[in-house]
């Protein structure tokens, strides 16, 4: 699991804007997979899983909860967004959930998040907000909001 972290915090590195405050460090992300709940898949440039010594362009981080899988993270390498990955790693998020029994996905996000097209696309809807949810570092204050998705 310690060499598919560092594959994680990889590709946050160069695909999270530093002005939004939005990757997650080490200590984080070790935290979340010691719960049985979190879930998280791997890609490689192809959308397939990273054969070993292989680097990842992107991945997912989801929690499950009962009925309801979270996407807490996704990421695509710059050098690879527009070739699918972003969708493949949901299509494989959606099976995944479905398996562990979820009937509705869910996610967050910051206003103004380019992946908002890619999450509308493949069913996603908006179903709240939290005014001023999210602080960056520089101290500005940004609205979420919450999308959720039926798999039925």
């Amino acid at each position: 699991m310690t060499d598919d972290v560092d594959q994680i915090l990889a590709v946050m590195e160069v695909a999270f804007d530093p002005t939004y405050g939005e990757a997650w460090n080490r200590r984080q992300v070790e935290d979340a997979l010691k719960f049985g709940n979190c879930h998280y898949s791997l890609v490689d440039a192809q959308g397939r899983e990273p054969l070993d010594g292989e680097s990842a362009a992107g991945f997912f981080l989801s929690r499950t909860g009962y009925e309801e899988e979270e996407l807490l993270l996704i990421a695509v390498n710059p050098h690879y967004r527009g070739k699918g990955l972003g969708r493949a790693l949901l299509e494989t998020l959606r099976i995944g959930a479905r398996s562990r029994g979820a009937k509705r996905l869910l996610l967050e996000m910051r206003r103004g998040n380019p992946a908002e097209s890619l999450y509308r696309n493949v069913g996603f809807h908006a179903i709240g907000e939290r005014r001023e949810y999210y602080r960056t570092p520089g101290g500005q204050r940004l609205d979420a909001i919450t999308f959720a998705c039926d798999m039925d």
